[in-house]
């Protein structure tokens, strides 16, 4: 009985493991439909310098040489794992950019300034989670649709606060968005 007993603990702890919930999300994300929030690959430091300037990459937080690998893998396992994605938005900030860049391609990356940090000012900030919250609602693709932005801004938008480089799945409510997968890529 006791044997028994551990081995239903382990089987109740090993399912609650960043693992499995990674493998669920890429089952989703292998039926294609699915709406992920992608956080930018690593980019040392915290916040921006006072000379932040969001058309000029000097003045930003950039990726690493890390990122750089970070983003491309990302891009790689999501085109080996899933359904194709069919669009990707970014924040303008550089470092968001540079993630979709790497790990999608040129091609299907649009800048979009909603995804951008949630402004101080609350009015554009709920303005802002309205528009994805309307791109989110509104997406019918077969394909997967990938928003990279960052912390802030999911948790803005969902309420938690994933690491940089790890996908969060969301789908929409009647409230609003829930998660319904993650994937760590790390």
């Amino acid at each position: 009985m006791l044997r028994l007993t551990t081995i239903v603990v382990a089987i109740l702890l090993l399912a609650g493991t960043p693992a499995s919930a990674t493998e669920a999300g890429w089952a989703l994300l292998r039926n294609g439909g699915q709406v992920l929030f992608l956080v930018h690959a690593n980019a040392p430091g915290s916040g921006d310098p006072a000379n932040f300037d969001i058309e000029n990459c000097r003045t930003q937080r950039n990726l690493s040489d890390r990122g750089r690998q970070q983003a491309r893998r990302i891009g790689a396992l999501i085109s080996a794992r899933a359904e194709p994605v069919e669009q990707v938005y970014a924040s303008r900030y550089c470092r968001t950019l540079q993630t979709a860049r790497l790990a999608f391609g040129d091609g299907l990356v649009e800048e979009m300034d909603a995804l951008d940090p949630p402004p101080e000012d609350e009015q554009a900030a709920k303005s802002a989670r309205e528009e994805v919250m309307e791109l989110i609602r509104t997406y019918s693709g077969s394909g997967n649709l990938v928003l990279v932005t960052h912390p802030e801004s999911i948790e803005a938008l969902v309420g938690v606060t994933p690491r940089e480089g790890e996908a969060v799945i969301v789908a929409p409510t009647d409230e609003g968005i829930h998660i319904i997968g993650r994937i760590v890529f790390n």
